[in-house]
């Protein structure tokens, strides 16, 4: 009986079917919605992404094209002292109703991140809603921020009010309308 692979079954050399699985989606890109505020504060390519849940809550990082991010710049510290009165630090949550969380407005600061060139960038939270958590990792490894900024070197998590929680991505950019922006920008600088 002859073999299906050998030489006088004619079929030649037998052929390894290999199937190519779609990479899998990372736990971010499975689980949560990418939004982007582009020039936050009016400032050029000061860039943040917001992580949306389909729970509703929203994990602030730094967008790809944040400067912190892409000039190569090494972190010095990061501060979530605010003013003489206001530390992100002291935001104590309990309960079912989360009290004592600090209410965020889109433009309230979360933190200051203070780059050993002299640099220093204040992180806004970009949606209303209550501070449930910062993260005091980076405080301690501030180049989780550079090496992770979507998973462990996130900055805060912040729950919008449920009634607004389908209406605070009104102001912000799809993951598409982000890359546009970050092409004009590139485009813009790449001109004389």
């Amino acid at each position: 009986m002859e073999e299906l692979g050998s030489p006088e079954a004619g079929l030649g050399e037998p052929e390894v079917a290999m199937a190519t699985e779609p990479a899998t989606p990372s736990l971010v890109d499975r689980y949560f919605t990418r939004w982007y505020k582009a020039d936050v504060k009016g400032k050029p390519c000061e860039d943040h992404c917001i992580l949306q849940h389909s729970n509703r809550i929203c994990v602030i990082t730094l967008a790809g094209s944040h400067p912190v991010l892409q000039s190569g710049k090494t972190i010095k510290s990061i501060s979530y002292q605010i003013s003489t009165n206001c530390s992100r630090l002291q935001n104590k949550v309990s309960g079912k109703f989360k009290r004592g969380a600090q209410f965020l407005t889109e433009l309230a600061p979360l933190c200051k991140i203070y780059c050993s060139d002299g640099e220093e960038y204040t992180i806004s939270s970009c949606v209303r809603g209550r501070l449930m958590e910062v993260n005091e990792n980076i405080l301690h490894k501030p180049s989780l921020l550079q090496e992770k900024p979507s998973t462990e070197g996130y900055i805060a998590v912040v729950l919008p009010k449920f009634e607004e929680s389908k209406s605070i991505t009104e102001g912000l950019l799809t993951q598409q309308q982000y890359e546009e922006v970050v092409i004009k920008r590139h485009n813009a600088t790449a001109t004389p």
